[in-house]
């Protein structure tokens, strides 16, 4: 008889995986054993060569949907083997290198049963098997039992663990196993704290009592699986109103649920990619192109729901929309035929929430009734955030559904110490790193809240401990007031740890070089990143860059022109600050005045304080200046009218002048005439200059031209620009690759225009695709920047 070992990694617990190797063992009729441990699962097999290796071969083909084989390796077992038949043997814990699943929707067979009335699980809010359910956010330590999970404290019934032990079963091992004798329970309580009873609804139970308060207007608290979410009719802007006020979420897109995709298809159009995601296991947020004509029939059926309102994505083209994605989703949704809002459980740029208690606290103004429950959410997971730009997936926020699966490293990468990568203050992640793989944490949030950081560290030390990681070094950002940058050199020097700087542009290129795979020992590549803003490597702020890249150093190319942010971040939020640092870094405002004063935009700033302004700028008092695509941005949108006086949100006033872009006519080389921009030298670099921009669009302004026509005229002009400098620097540099990052490259018509440009002549383009080009991916550039460093020194 052969003995072998056959030793798997990858995301192989708490995914069905050891039942499958059960089932798989006793087919070719091997003995053995199978276990998890702290590397993933170890299987112990004998029998004749020719059933191992089919075996072996079935393990890849036919794992769990859940399940990720990353390394599959056999050896022969020299240890003492004493097995007359295949067993599943409990968990070994050593050290931990194994991987733990994200959270997944709800399966089909699992949604089949809560909605048949001879099933046990018949309406049951928790209902799960070993291909769905929650995973990350209910897990406390590695392995993946139930005891090191917020399950350990409802002991299975009778009918669970018979379940749990019977091989042909899809529960066979589920670790999260319930029903309604000895699982989780949800119910219902109104906010004032007065009882709910059942006269009051005409109600099957508590959770379909929420369907009826949503449908008379109500708002309602949500605990699901990674968080809280506040829910109401999408299509009662009262009620839109009223939720945005009470959580003084004032402009910002709102995320909707619907019940399936045929309510979606009535109000966006939806292509096969978008439906293959909005129906994934995952089940992410997606953003989909809002319908010309609603009304049309979808299979026949005509359109009889009210429209969204318009304040649930105010001045957009795009709405975000997830199917229901646990048990308690769907029996809500159930009788509900119009899409919901269901927005993050929190009070703006707070954490979501997580406990009962603390919900009822900070959402108790808000909701007028609770839907909660008594499992434990051990790890906050916001939901991720995607689309579809030219048949590739873009993350814009990687949550639910997709934290923590790893990142392959690409070769090289193997002599790599443990990295711990603390991210930066906006959109933050870490990344833990390791010889084989990254871990990106999900996104936590703007540090500057108080109650983020505080989570953004209890996640921290969550991480550390479920996957034992003892970092080496820590990389960090370049800028010395981001609070992740301060914490990480307080860990440096608590446990005489290393420490790395990253630039921030720099480690936004690299988390793109990553992704796409390239070897460490690539040659440069040219790394575009524009944003908001990075510290930069001459310690003013940079935005719109040009980096010689590899995954060590780098050496800047170009920019664009450096413009001063009049009262810091204060540009961030009142987006004419910028529009009158570009004019008058540009003109002399006197000249300027005279040919434009009959122009709005000029009557709006003669308003304000200019000459206080311009003594800010003249003494160089809180008004950095900062080559930031971004806020140039910022600045074009206001002088056409969009976000003028104040924005809510960083980046506000450029989505919305990216939806109100006029795309007919962008793509039409006849019908629009880009804006032009000129190139300098600076400090011995190129420099793009937006002054002949200026001037044609304020002659178009003149002219009454349209903000659309404004807006296609200034995204195709940059892009061209851009394309331009690529060419010019290539003349200089030998460029294999051209990296498009940054959080402005979320905006889709620039990255369209940019990358379509670049392809037709010939230059290979990478963006992104698994982790976010905003600040979201950052940490994921620290970290192999630091790993990079080391393995070369």
């Amino acid at each position: 008889m052969m003995k072998v070992k056959i030793r798997v990694r990858g995301t192989v617990q708490g995914v069905g995986f050891r039942p499958t190797v059960y089932r798989l063992a006793k087919n070719y009729g091997l003995v053995g054993d199978v276990c998890n441990d702290g590397e993933g699962v170890l299987i112990r097999v004998g029998g004749s060569e020719k059933s191992i290796t089919e075996f072996m071969q079935k393990l890849r083909t036919e794992s769990p949907p859940l399940a990720q084989i990353n390394e599959l390796v056999c050896q022969p077992d020299e240890g003492e083997f004493k097995f007359n038949d295949f067993v599943i043997s409990p968990s070994i814990n050593s050290q931990i290198s194994t991987e733990i699943a994200a959270d997944a929707a709800t399966c089909p067979q699992c949604q089949q049963e809560i909605f048949d009335p001879y099933s046990r699980y018949y309406r049951y809010p928790f209902t799960n098997c070993t291909h769905c359910g929650p995973r990350l956010s209910i897990v406390r330590a590695i392995p993946y039992d139930r005891n090191n999970t917020s399950m350990g404290v409802f002991p299975m019934c009778g009918e669970c663990a018979k379940e749990y032990q019977q091989i042909d079963n899809r529960r066979f091992h589920a670790q999260a196993i319930a029903c309604h004798v000895c699982g989780p329970k949800a119910w219902l309580e109104r906010s004032d704290g007065k009882p709910v009873t059942a006269s009051m609804f005409s109600m099957l139970d508590d959770v379909d009592a929420v369907c009826t308060l949503l449908q008379r207007g109500e708002i309602v608290a949500i605990k699901g699986i990674g968080g809280f979410h506040l829910a109401c009719d999408a299509t009662n802007n009262t009620a839109v109103a009223t939720l945005r006020q009470r959580k003084q979420r004032y402009d910002k897109p709102l995320a909707l649920m619907a019940r399936d995709r045929f309510i979606i298809e009535q109000y966006c159009d939806v292509n096969d990619q978008e439906k293959e995601l909005l129906e994934s296991p995952a089940a992410p947020i997606v953003l989909l192109r809002i319908k010309a004509v609603m009304g049309t029939e979808i299979n026949g059926n005509k359109n009889l729901n009210r429209p969204i309102s318009q304040l649930v994505a105010p001045r957009q083209n795009t709405l975000g929309f997830m199917l229901p994605y646990t048990p308690l989703h769907h029996l809500i949704c159930k009788r509900m035929d119009r899409p919901i809002v269901f927005t993050s459980g929190n009070i703006s740029d707070e954490p979501q929430c997580i406990d009962n208690e603390v919900a009822k606290d900070k959402l108790g103004q808000i909701a007028d009734y609770f839907l909660l429950h008594n499992r434990d959410i051990v790890n906050r997971v916001d939901d991720s955030v995607v689309r579809v730009v030219d048949q590739e997936v873009q993350v814009l926020r990687r949550g639910r559904g997709y934290a923590p699966a790893p990142i392959n490293l690409p070769p090289g990468f193997d002599k790599a110490p443990p990295v711990l990568a603390m991210g930066g203050e906006l959109k933050n992640t870490f990344c833990l790193l390791t010889a084989r793989q990254a871990i990106l944490s999900q996104y936590l949030g703007d540090l500057a809240n108080k109650n983020v950081f505080a989570s953004y560290q209890d996640t921290l030390n969550l991480y550390l401990h479920l996957f034992a990681h003892q970092p080496e070094v820590i990389a960090l950002d370049k800028h010395p007031e981001y609070l992740s940058t301060k914490l990480g050199i307080e860990l440096a020097i608590g446990n005489q740890i290393q420490v790395v700087e990253t630039q921030h542009h720099h480690a936004h290129i690299v988390a793109c070089m990553v992704e796409n795979g390239l070897p460490l020992d690539t040659q440069p590549v040219l790394g575009i990143a524009l944003d908001g803003l990075g510290y930069g490597a001459d310690n003013t702020f940079w935005g719109g860059e040009f980096l010689l890249a590899d995954y060590c150093q780098f050496t800047r190319l170009a920019t664009l022109k450096p413009v001063p942010m009049i009262g810091g971040k204060q540009a961030i939020y009142q987006p004419w600050r910028n529009t009158y640092a570009q004019l008058v870094s540009a003109f002399n405002w006197e000249e300027l005045r005279g040919k434009y004063a009959d122009l709005e935009i000029f009557q709006f700033l003669e308003q304000k304080p200019l000459h206080v302004l311009s003594r800010m700028i003249e003494q160089n008092l809180n008004s950095p200046l900062a080559s930031s695509t971004g806020r140039l941005f910022d600045a074009v949108a206001a002088a056409i009218g969009i976000c003028r006086e104040e924005s809510s949100y960083e980046g506000q006033a450029a989505m919305e002048m990216e939806a109100v872009c006029d795309t007919n006519n962008l793509n039409n080389y006849q019908e629009i005439i880009s804006y032009p921009f000129d190139v300098q030298i600076l400090d011995t670099i190129d420099c793009i200059d937006p002054r002949p921009m200026w001037e044609a669009l304020l002659n178009d302004l003149q002219v009454k031209t349209s903000p659309a026509m404004i807006a296609a005229k200034f995204h195709k002009g940059l892009a061209d620009t851009i394309v331009k400098m690529v060419i010019r620097l290539r003349q200089q540099n030998f460029i294999k690759y051209v990296v498009l990052t940054g959080g402005v490259f979320q905006n889709k018509i620039l990255l369209q225009q940019v990358k379509t440009q670049l392809e037709a002549i010939q230059i290979q383009v990478l963006t992104h695709h698994l982790v976010p080009s905003n600040d979201g991916g950052l940490s994921l550039g620290q970290a192999a920047i630091a790993a990079a460093r080391v393995i070369k020194s």
